[in-house]
């Protein structure tokens, strides 16, 4: 018998790989309800209010018992009293030193507006040129320093000397003693200026309208606002104590001529009223500054 070796034929089996079923999706965390905890209106408005009605409540009750120390000085119900009277018929006119409290309040705030203005023309082109000039910085500089410190009335024999009037004269005390705030700030404001962007300013040969409008006032606004709003200040301030000693109609002649006749009511009253045109002065010149507001 023939032998022979067999090959057998090797067969290879490829198991194909069994399908996997899918990994299951891990489970959500639970969600967790969050409770908004807002505060309603009404208590965010009383704690808001609550504040100042407390401070302004202290303020009249320790003025009340001073008055009750001191016969001469009137109480807020008495001051209150003759306020009423007083703003009852604030626009009369009797004379020409005899007015209403109203007509006093606008003659001062027109003197005010028109020396406050000619400072605000003349000190913030200034300051642009001394923050921007080194040359005039150095050569203005010794003359702001003695300036700006002298008293606000040592200006006024000068006013009178120079105008012959004492309506020009108030007005030129406001008018020099407001510019040096807006002439400091707005100096300071053009020197702090980033020097990369006067470089590109340079590089594309900017004119200096162009450099003024695009690069300086944009960012010295801030400085400027905070100058005007210094100066306002220090112009209402300063008219009372200018019509004080020049006279004619004005809040501050109108407080000299109450103190002349003993009326100390209405001289309280005129604190108030210059305290409260004061404020609204200066909210007026901040919501102007959120409007041009360039950030």
């Amino acid at each position: 018998m023939n032998t022979a070796n067999a090959i057998k034929p090797m067969l290879t089996v490829v198991e194909a790989p069994l399908p996997q079923a899918p990994a299951p999706k891990p489970a959500a965390p639970p969600q967790v309800k969050t409770v908004s905890r807002t505060k309603p209106k009404g208590l965010e408005i009383l704690r808001a209010i609550l504040p100042p009605i407390i401070g302004f409540a202290l303020f009249l009750g320790l003025w009340a018992i001073v008055s009750q120390t001191s016969p001469n000085l009137p109480g807020p119900v008495k001051t209150w009293q003759s306020a009423v009277q007083l703003f009852a018929d604030p626009f009369y006119r009797k004379g020409p030193n005899d007015q209403g409290i109203g007509w006093n309040i606008l003659n001062s705030l027109q003197r005010v507006g028109i020396g406050f203005g000619m400072a605000a023309l003349a000190g913030i082109p200034l300051g642009f040129m001394i923050g921007r000039f080194k040359f005039l910085n150095d050569m203005t500089a010794p003359i702001i320093s003695l300036l700006r410190p002298v008293s606000p009335l040592a200006w006024l024999p000068i006013g009178l000397l120079v105008f012959k009037a004492a309506n020009p004269a108030a007005i030129w005390v406001i008018f020099i003693s407001s510019i040096w705030p807006m002439i400091i700030n707005t100096a300071v404001g053009v020197s702090r200026v980033p020097q990369d962007y006067m470089n590109v300013a340079k590089v594309l040969n900017l004119s200096e309208w162009k450099v003024f409008t695009k690069i300086l006032f944009p960012a010295v606004l801030p400085y400027m606002m905070t100058g005007i709003r210094l100066s306002i200040g220090v112009a209402w301030l300063v008219i009372v104590a200018a019509e004080m000693l020049t006279g004619g109609v004005g809040i501050g002649f109108w407080v000299w001529d109450e103190w002349n006749n003993l009326n100390v009511e209405h001289i309280i009253i005129a604190i108030f009223i210059v305290g409260i045109v004061g404020l609204l002065l200066e909210y007026a010149l901040l919501l102007a500054a959120k409007r041009f507001n360039y950030e």
